[in-house]
């Protein structure tokens, strides 16, 4: 074992010499491309801390994206709950006039809008949700 490490030695020796005996413009040469290569590396980590910082913004943006969309889904859901129950209630209520004719014969027109509306933002829900989990 003191063989093998005296060996070692000798050969660590051998390679402390033959950098001391390299001529001057070899060590500078040697000196610049190291230089170099921790410039690049140095570039390379700046552009993926901008890169991270950035996608981190987007994500943050588009959780309170889905997070506004998710509770306006919520509140027309519950308007539509409303008007449902409070047309329900009158048409229980009271006989047809031709008011409330005028306002049923609207219904499915306002029904159909506001369900494609939700439909709508529910669409848009899911892909914000995949872009986040993309993210």
């Amino acid at each position: 074992e003191v063989r093998k490490l005296n060996q070692q030695l000798e050969e660590k020796n051998g390679e402390i010499q033959q950098m001391i005996n390299q001529p001057p413009y070899e060590k500078e040469r040697e000196i610049l491309r190291l230089q170099k290569t921790l410039a690049e590396k140095e570039k390379a980590q700046a552009t993926s801390d901008v890169l991270c910082r950035s996608l981190t913004d987007e994500t943050h943006q588009l959780q309170r994206k889905l997070a506004s969309t998710a509770e306006m889904c919520q509140h027309l859901a519950k308007c539509l709950e409303e008007k449902q129950r409070k047309e329900k209630q009158d048409s229980d209520d009271q006989i047809p006039t031709e008011r409330s004719n005028q306002v049923f014969l609207q219904l499915p027109y306002n029904e159909t809008s506001l369900q494609a509306l939700i439909c709508n933002l529910q669409d848009e829900n899911r892909m914000l949700k995949q872009k986040v989990a993309h993210v």
